[in-house]
């Protein structure tokens, strides 16, 4: 038999993040530091204080480096729990970018590159930000589109090009660029350099408005002009930038859906709250069996959403990539959790339409999920593509 219960230490630790959100994070969702690009700064660090007094900042990270040092497994409970509400992981600082940059530099990073960078980043001293997205022409869902340039002068690499759509990057304390490096006119490949900012030569062009505003900082259009960074500041090897950010982005793609699965359980949980009370044609909603049926749905995709990603996360516990189940896990629970979100904003009607919920925000904010860390259409291309190499190998 699989054993699929949870360790009783891990499921305190589940309850108790559950139950700091509750009740220490939650009052903060009508604050009016939240703005159309995410919380400010100033409500991030007064909500990383509670989280730190509770003794839950940074519950990714190891023990050396100030966090919780949690398994995957673990951290898919933790997250969900942070996740129902949406400044949950702001406030314990496992949220994107922060918590994928912190992943990356603690498998890739020299040891004077953590203690330069990775530490402050995990006492939450800093924010970071991942500049890889390009506008058209550049790299988007194809990396290997990359324009933005480093070139070799001497003992630094001096960076020139545009970046887009860059989480966090207004108000960031640490940047991690990547770049096609050259040496004269010899090619080396895309490369991961890190810069603490404000470093000359980068500007914010814009902060661009999205359907989102969940994350620090928003989303800005970053340009780079002459800018002059150290070789060894070069995360990894020169050359090797798309193979390291795939350490990032596979289980950065897993704690997105952790996250979001605790959310739209918050938006479930405020449906049938709803649905359980509200009256209409001689019974409440939730008899009738039009809205009945859309929340049973919703359990069944939530349930099934939690064990796609309990699965992915066994697998990275035991050393595996998971490319392939994890970008499975990444186009079922996008899709299923927003399917999930509008079917609570409907059981709501008028009510889902306004702000006096959180199941409107839930909505679009669950919505992007579904186009960042890879759209649906890329990760199905991957997987099909990994369906034909294994059936030609045959």
């Amino acid at each position: 038999m699989i054993d699929l219960s949870i360790p009783p230490e891990d499921a305190r630790l589940r309850d108790r993040v559950r139950a700091f959100v509750e009740q220490s994070i939650i009052p903060y969702e009508q604050d009016e530091r939240l703005t159309s690009h995410g919380p400010t700064d100033e409500l991030r660090i007064e909500l990383n204080g509670l989280a730190r007094q509770a003794g839950l900042l940074a519950p990714q990270v190891s023990r050396h480096y100030g966090g919780m040092g949690l398994t995957h497994l673990q951290r898919a409970l933790v997250f969900e729990a942070a996740g129902y509400s949406t400044l949950g992981p702001i406030a314990m600082h496992c949220a994107a970018p922060d918590e994928g940059n912190m992943h990356m530099l603690e498998v890739i990073a020299s040891e004077q590159q953590k203690e330069n960078f990775l530490r402050p980043l995990a006492q939450a001293k800093v924010r970071s930000c991942f500049a890889m997205t390009e506008p058209h022409p550049g790299a988007g869902s194809d990396p290997g589109q990359l324009t933005t340039r480093a070139d070799r002068d001497g003992e630094h690499y001096v960076i020139n090009g545009l970046k887009w759509l860059i989480t966090g990057a207004e108000g960031a304390g640490l940047m991690i660029i990547m770049a096609r490096a050259f040496d004269g006119g010899q090619e080396l490949g895309p490369t991961m350099f890190l810069t603490k900012l404000p470093q000359p030569g980068i500007r914010i062009a814009r902060t661009i408005g999205s359907i989102d505003s969940s994350f620090t900082g928003g989303h800005a259009q970053v340009a780079f002009a002459g800018v002059r960074v150290h070789r060894d500041d070069a995360l990894g090897e020169i050359g090797q930038g798309l193979r390291y950010a795939q350490i990032r982005l596979a289980p950065a793609r897993l704690t997105h859906c952790m996250r979001w699965l605790g959310a739209a359980t918050r938006a479930q949980d405020i449906a049938k709250a709803y649905a359980g009370k509200r009256r209409a044609f001689g019974s409440t909603l939730m008899r009738h069996e039009g809205v009945g049926f859309q929340l049973a749905d919703n359990e069944i995709e939530l349930h099934m959403s939690r064990l796609a990603i309990l699965d992915v996360a066994w697998r990275l516990d035991k050393g595996d990539h998971a490319r392939h189940e994890s970008s499975m896990a990444k186009v079922f629970v996008s899709e299923a959790l927003f399917r999930v979100a509008d079917r609570c904003l409907q059981v709501l009607g008028g009510l889902g339409l306004t702000h006096d919920t959180q199941v409107e925000r839930i909505f679009r904010e669950i919505r992007a999920f579904r186009v960042y860390d890879g759209p649906s259409e890329v990760h199905r291309w991957a997987i099909a593509n990994r369906l034909a190499r294994a059936q030609e190998a045959r």
